[in-house]
C-alpha cells in the first residue's frame, strides 16, 4: 500500500503541480486509498471518512477548486440518490442487498468534489472494471459468485482517475457509447 500511495501521490503532484489544488487532491487520494483498503478487508466504508469528504468537497466548491458550488451540490445529491435508488430497486427485485450505504456516501463525496457531470463516467468506469475483475476472479481463481465483492475500491479508483483525467475519460466514454 505504501508503494501505491507514493506512486499515486507522485502522479497527483505531476498532474496538479504545487498549490492548494494539489494539496487537497493528495488528501483525497490518500482517503480513497484508505477507504479501498478498509472496504477490501472489512466490506465497509466508514462514515468517519466518507462524510467529511462530502463536506470538504462542498467547501472546496465555494472556491471552484475542482467544480462550481452548484455542480458540487447537485453532484453530492445525485451521487447518493443514484446508488440509493439502484440499491432499493435491486433489493425490491431480488430480496438481497447489492451494496452498502457507504457506497452511496462515497459516490456523493466524489460528486461533491467533481460535480454531477462526472457521475456517469465514474459509475460506468467503476462498474465496468468491477465486473471485469469479478469475472476474472471467478474464471481464473474459482471465486464463488455468491461471495460479495466490495464496490468501494472500484468507485474510488474511477473517482481518482476522473479527478485527474475526467475530460479525457468523458470523451472516450461518450464517443464509445455515441452519446
Amino acid at each position: 500500500i505504501e508503494a501505491a500511495t507514493a506512486l499515486l501521490s507522485a502522479i497527483v503532484a505531476w498532474q496538479f503541480g504545487w498549490g492548494w489544488q494539489a494539496g487537497v487532491a493528495l488528501l483525497l487520494t490518500w482517503c480513497l486509498i484508505v477507504l479501498s483498503g478498509i472496504d477490501f478487508k472489512h466490506m465497509i466504508l466508514p462514515d468517519k471518512i466518507t462524510l467529511p469528504l462530502i463536506w470538504l468537497g462542498l467547501l472546496l466548491a465555494l472556491f471552484s477548486l475542482f467544480t462550481d458550488l452548484r455542480s458540487s451540490v447537485i453532484g453530492a445529491m445525485a451521487g447518493y440518490l443514484s446508488l440509493w435508488s439502484i440499491y432499493h430497486l435491486f433489493r425490491l427485485l431480488t430480496g438481497k442487498e447489492g451494496m452498502g450505504y457507504g457506497d452511496f456516501k462515497l459516490l456523493a463525496a466524489l460528486g461533491a468534489w467533481q460535480g454531477w457531470q462526472m457521475l456517469l463516467p465514474i459509475i460506468l468506469l467503476s462498474s465496468l472494471v468491477g465486473a471485469l475483475i469479478g469475472i476474472a476472479m471467478m474464471l481464473l481463481l474459482g471465486r464463488d459468485h455468491r461471495i460479495p465483492m466490495p464496490f468501494g475500491p472500484f468507485l474510488a479508483a474511477a473517482g481518482w482517475l476522473s479527478l485527474l483525467w475526467g475530460e479525457q475519460i468523458q470523451q472516450v466514454l461518450f464517443q464509445s457509447l455515441r452519446l
